[in-house]
């Protein structure tokens, strides 16, 4: 893909769109990568001069976002809402402590990492959405995990759930609500006034989980594991 340099230090990453109906900046909430969204038969000035009338907004929301965190030896790595230590030690398999999530010697820690949380999220995932949907009295058909940047969990029509594997890193209510929300999707494919009250039932304080989300979501998007 293409890139522009905005207001002399922004670099701009150009996408085109045969559905866009008109230029969209998109500014990722991890990382502050821009993206300009381009209409097939607007032209590259066109999409610029979009873009730098744009400038000052640009720098203010990236100046704004958290910055790239590494999963690494010594970094503090959030597990279930505790941040914990990725220290290498002398052991066959991933191990939570206290106060450290203790990684193989020799072994690549953001890789290793990944793969366990993805593993907990599952673990996690599975039995909370297995016991809401009991609560619910309506079944689902699959559950998949996903790395997703724009939404925390989905439900089909046909009864399959997604959630996104960095649901490992929240603390477990928080978890537990988007659980909630997606299986009371099985029941209601809207966000009605019918779907928040079942998802009340299922989680009668869901209002606070779901605005540490808006408000530390972002933190979890933030964390890389691969180069």
């Amino acid at each position: 893909m293409d890139r522009i340099l905005v207001g002399g230090d922004i670099p701009v990453t150009l996408r085109r769109s045969a559905r866009a109906r008109r230029m969209t900046l998109r500014v990722a909430r991890a990382g502050g990568e821009v993206v300009l969204t381009l209409p097939s038969r607007a032209s590259l000035s066109d999409g610029r001069a979009f873009a730098e009338s744009r400038a000052g907004w640009l720098r203010r929301t990236r100046a704004g976002m958290p910055a790239l965190q590494r999963a690494e030896h010594g970094a503090l790595l959030p597990v279930e809402g505790r941040l914990r230590r990725i220290t290498p030690a002398e052991t066959r398999r991933v191990a939570l402590t206290e106060e450290a999530l203790l990684v193989p010697l020799g072994r690549p820690a953001g890789v290793v990492v990944e793969a366990w949380l993805k593993h907990l999220a599952q673990a996690r995932l599975v039995a909370a959405c297995d016991r809401h949907a009991a609560a619910l009295g309506r079944g689902f058909r699959a559950l998949a995990l996903r790395d997703t940047r724009s939404r925390w969990g989905s439900c089909t029509h046909d009864g399959r759930l997604m959630f996104s594997w960095r649901l490992a890193m929240a603390p477990p209510e928080v978890l537990d609500y988007v659980a909630a929300h997606e299986v009371a999707h099985l029941a209601h494919m809207d966000h009605s006034p019918a779907f928040w009250a079942a998802t009340g039932r299922l989680m009668p304080d869901y209002d606070r989980h779901r605005a540490w989300l808006r408000a530390h979501g972002h933190e979890l998007l933030a964390w890389r594991f691969r180069l």
